[in-house]
């Protein structure tokens, strides 16, 4: 029972300070990042502040470009919900930012910037000062109908700061 008390313990102790940083994060930098593709978002503005929060916290940007119509897209975010150490270590080492990409706006201004985009989801790994890393394709990282736990977490932890382990 008491090995019991203290998992509990810890774990509204993480959840409360992860909630605290966020807050922080969102003080700093005013960006708050979005859970689901938006395409009302100022997508120039989410990405620099999302370089800003990375750089504050030894962080990378990890860019997923993509749209709520994009059945892969889902299958991401899916995969994110399930795989609980992957989205751990993804929150750990990156400032997530998702960039609407459909019709109605392509969000051509921001995507001039990087790479020709094949398909969806797309990602793009920055630095804290904004600048490109690398260029992901997500079909290397599928796996029949979804994404490969491996192969993602490879991607991650590849492009990762410092090995996986964020500056101090």
């Amino acid at each position: 029972m008491r090995e019991y008390a203290f998992v509990l313990l810890t774990m509204v102790v993480l959840a409360t300070t992860t909630a605290a940083s966020q807050e922080v994060a969102r003080a700093a930098t005013g960006y708050t990042p979005a859970t689901t593709f938006d395409s009302s978002r100022d997508a120039a503005k989410d990405i620099a502040a999302a370089a800003e929060e990375a750089k504050r916290t030894g962080r990378r940007v990890l860019i997923d470009v993509g749209g709520d119509w994009c059945i892969w897209c889902k299958r991401l975010d899916a995969f994110f919900e399930e795989q609980k150490d992957v989205t751990a270590f993804l929150q750990k080492n990156y400032v997530p930012v998702k960039v609407h990409y459909s019709k109605e706006n392509k969000n051509e201004a921001v995507l001039s910037r990087y790479p020709k985009v094949a398909g969806y989801p797309h990602l793009f790994v920055l630095d804290g000062d904004g600048k490109l890393l690398h260029s992901q394709d997500t079909g290397a990282l599928e796996s029949g109908k979804g994404h490969d736990r491996e192969k993602v977490l490879a991607f991650l932890r590849q492009w990762a700061p410092e090995g996986g382990t964020p500056a101090r």
